[in-house]
């Protein structure tokens, strides 16, 4: 709409967001400008759009990336898999979709990125990561936001990390496909997993995943993050209802099968 209006445009929001739209149009010619305001003691984000006149937006030639919230179940496959050594090419290094890459790293993930260029305003990147011993970490504010879509597979690295992980300010996980916070609760502690509920997020002891039978309660990346916990289990993990995986990763299980992990499906 703001690109069918005259003059500039602002557009109001609580806090930072995913601003791969703003990009892509900087790159096609309309000014862009983002800047935090402070209003009645509340910080708002502010975006404002300019579109040129006339209204004549520059093509652009680029390959779409790769998906860090699909990437992201690979991720945590690779590190908690004793000797696993994978490499994602060009995947979206997006700074608002990065938190995951963070919070593992801060975990003493062995990651890498290379190969970093721009791709219609955006970040894209190589990602290799080596299996790796995890250590337990703290995650809360604005970090939060940048992963949000990551924590169920999170989760699991937490799971079989040395010590604790204390999740905070998480609260929009429970408005998410499922309560994510309650269904991970419960189907983690199935797998062995001590894990407390808090009101915004959760903590994990991280130890030595079981097998057993778990329930996707209809939520795609709840039932990816238990197929890749059942990667790293002492004996098999079984994800009913997994067909829901379709809705955003429909090779997700062929794909992991490629990489050597012994998966079944049902119907």
């Amino acid at each position: 709409a703001a690109l069918g209006a005259k003059g500039t445009t602002v557009l109001n929001e609580p806090g930072p967001s995913r601003d791969h739209t703003e990009r892509m149009l900087s790159s096609m010619g309309v000014t862009v400008k983002s800047y935090e305001v402070e209003a009645h003691n509340t910080l708002r984000y502010m975006v404002e759009l300019t579109p040129p006149n006339p209204l004549v937006l520059s093509p652009l030639n680029m390959s779409l990336p790769a998906d860090p919230s699909a990437a992201a179940f690979l991720i945590v496959a690779a590190l908690i898999v004793p000797g696993s050594t994978l490499t994602l090419k060009g995947v979206c290094l997006n700074p608002t979709r990065t938190g995951l890459l963070d919070a593992l790293q801060a975990m003493e993930a062995d990651i890498t990125l290379s190969n970093q260029h721009d791709a219609g305003g955006d970040l894209v990147g190589d990602i290799k990561v080596n299996a790796s011993e995890l250590q337990g970490t703290e995650i809360n504010g604005s970090l939060v936001v940048r992963m949000i879509d990551e924590f169920p597979v999170f989760a699991i690295a937490a799971a079989v990390a040395h010590g604790s992980t204390v999740v905070h300010d998480a609260k929009e996980l429970r408005l998410k496909e499922s309560d994510r916070i309650a269904m991970l609760t419960a189907e983690l502690r199935i797998l062995g997993v001590e894990i407390e509920e808090h009101s915004d997020g959760f903590t994990i002891l991280g130890g030595n995943l079981q097998g057993g039978i778990v329930e996707s309660h209809g939520d795609h990346r709840l039932a990816m993050s238990l197929a890749v916990a059942g990667l790293a289990a002492e004996s098999p993990v079984t994800v009913q209802h997994a067909e829901c995986t379709s809705e955003s990763f429909p090779a997700f299980a062929a794909l992991l099968q490629k990489l050597g992990a012994s998966i079944t499906t049902e119907r």
